[in-house]
């Protein structure tokens, strides 16, 4: 672990002794007493995610509690990786977690945030996840995970493919070995194109691609700048195969001791948050290609062509998962439905 990031860590445990909650609002006599929200993510702050979360979710709440919630922010992994995240969050030992999809063993709905060319663009995705949808899932994870509230769906990337080895086409992909999440699409998508799958965590990453323990991976073009992946890889491939979600997590033994009134500054924080990171992104996307692309690496876009064979290259993925999962096709048709 690097220096600054232990130092990080320390800091954060510092705080969470220092923490004291509201207890409901009914103290009596003397000032309210301050609580503290630890935040956790494993994004760069450049992320338009992480940026949302100091410029939306920090200021927001500190500014319509007067002070009274204080928000510590911690990026890059700093309070661990995903799973730590969202077992932290889970446990209590952290009140707000940023997260991708670490429960998706447990709670196979959770595959709907990764599940491959489901969106027309990035749009539909935002009205996706910032509509009903978002909403009902969120009350059926709290039915699954009684000590979590979801608060809200904000942009992952639309992921792409980078490689030190040529990858301009669908044929390249053969042979390569590729880093994917702990995930079964994601997997399952670099195996259907004929590479190999290895799983790391984020902060291990640059590392693995500079020595080459995998040749490279799959994630957006704003996270390949914001951990410096262009640093060590030489082909950016749009495949834009998924479109993915990072999810606002919160712990109910925070949440259910605030007051009412605090509830709802967090909540509508955390909704804030989201829209304003799903604008940002969608903002980002040429501006980023421009960025790798001057940095001398190889962009590729798919052509209409080449997004038909790797669907259709996937489809054993696809079939699987639709036999699996029960409510996978309702929710995939309802979601392709959305205008």
């Amino acid at each position: 672990m690097k220096l600054s990031k232990i130092v990080a860590f320390g800091l954060a445990a510092l705080c969470a002794t220092g923490t004291v909650f509201a207890g409901g609002g009914n103290q009596q006599g003397g000032a309210a007493q301050s609580i503290t929200i630890k935040v956790g993510d494993n994004w760069g702050a450049t992320h338009p995610m992480a940026a949302a979360l100091d410029t939306v979710f920090k200021t927001q709440i500190e500014s319509a509690t007067n002070g009274a919630i204080k928000v510590d922010i911690y990026h890059s992994g700093t309070l661990g990786n995903e799973a730590d995240l969202w077992n932290g969050v889970r446990n209590g030992t952290i009140e707000v977690a940023i997260v991708g999809t670490p429960m998706n063993q447990e709670y196979p709905t959770m595959l709907i945030s990764d599940w491959p060319f489901l969106y027309r663009d990035l749009n539909h995705a935002k009205k996706v996840w910032t509509g009903p949808v978002a909403e009902e899932i969120n009350a059926e994870f709290h039915q699954k995970f009684p000590t979590v509230y979801m608060l809200a769906w904000g942009p992952n990337s639309a992921r792409t493919f980078t490689s030190n080895k040529k990858l301009t086409s669908v044929d390249d992909f053969r042979g390569q070995k590729f880093r994917m999440p702990g995930n079964p699409i994601h997997v399952g998508i670099a195996e259907n194109l004929g590479a190999s799958a290895q799983v790391i965590p984020l902060g291990e990453l640059f590392s693995a691609l500079e020595t080459g323990v995998v040749d490279g991976q799959d994630n957006g073009m704003v996270t390949v700048i914001s951990e410096a992946f262009y640093e060590v890889q030489k082909y950016l491939y749009e495949t834009n195969h998924i479109i993915a979600t990072l999810e606002i997590l919160i712990s109910a033994s925070f949440y259910d001791r605030l007051t009412a009134d605090q509830q709802k500054i967090v909540a509508d924080a955390a909704k804030a948050t989201a829209e304003k990171a799903w604008d940002d992104y969608i903002k980002s996307v040429d501006n980023d290609r421009k960025f790798l692309q001057d940095r001398g690496v190889t962009v590729t876009p798919t052509t209409a062509a080449d997004q038909a064979r790797i669907i259709q290259m996937i489809k054993p993925l696809t079939d699987n998962l639709f036999a699996q999962n029960a409510w996978a096709k309702p929710l995939t048709d309802r979601i392709k439905a959305i205008q």
